[in-house]
């Protein structure tokens, strides 16, 4: 069985292929979202905790989390979950689909793994190394949560640039409250108020006039 080991402190991922039939047995049955020690699957992962994240069988079809079964079921899916593609189908859509149980089974191929607390030794190509966020967030609250920014700092001199092919890219950021934004904001709420001052002056105009008419 391949086992799909994550640690998402370093942001690296890697897989590894374990043939002892009886460290795979001992993790047989257990769920997603479910953890155990690492000493399960060898003394090479002696003190880690891993959490079971997902899986896949020989067939490629995904195991689903709230399916309390060991095998392959078909359920009847919308769009955009777990064994249902958002873009097959059409809106509001439902189609039967063949997925797999959280329940872990000896059939599986692939399963996932995130690594909860660290061990003793050092897992080749996954916790003994930093691999670099390689994009950063857009919005821009979130680029203030992430560098612990106030309403008056300016969030533009905190997006992350990266180098490509000589020159630098930063993305577009979202949601950004400038001086223009502000201003465009009152023009538009100042419009709004002088056209309902307009429609009820108007308002009072006709109703005089047509009380004038009937004296």
């Amino acid at each position: 069985m391949k086992f799909n080991i994550a640690y998402p402190e370093s942001g690296t991922q890697k897989t590894f292929e374990i043939d002892d039939d009886k460290a795979v047995q001992r993790i047989v049955d257990k769920r997603i979202a479910q953890e155990f020690e690492g000493e399960l699957l060898g003394d090479k992962y002696e003190g880690y905790v891993f959490r079971i994240t997902g899986g896949s069988d020989k067939q490629g079809f995904p195991m689903k989390q709230g399916v309390l079964v060991n095998s392959r079921v078909k359920l009847l899916l919308e769009r955009g979950v777990t064994g249902y593609q958002a873009w097959r189908g059409r809106v509001g859509e439902r189609n039967r689909k063949s997925v797999r149980g959280c329940i872990v089974g000896s059939d599986i191929s692939v399963l996932n793994l995130v690594i909860v607390k660290k061990g003793k030794e050092e897992i080749e190509g996954v916790t003994d190394k930093q691999q670099p966020r390689m994009l950063g967030p857009k919005r821009a609250s979130h680029i203030k949560k992430l560098f612990d920014l106030s309403s008056e700092d300016d969030v533009r001199k905190f997006v992350i640039r990266r180098d490509v092919k000589g020159h630098s890219k930063a993305p577009k950021i979202q949601r950004l409250v400038t001086p223009v934004t502000r201003q465009r904001r009152r023009r538009r709420l100042a419009a709004i108020k002088a056209r309902r001052v307009a429609a009820k002056d108007a308002r009072e105009a006709y109703y005089t006039q047509i009380t004038r008419r009937a004296q």
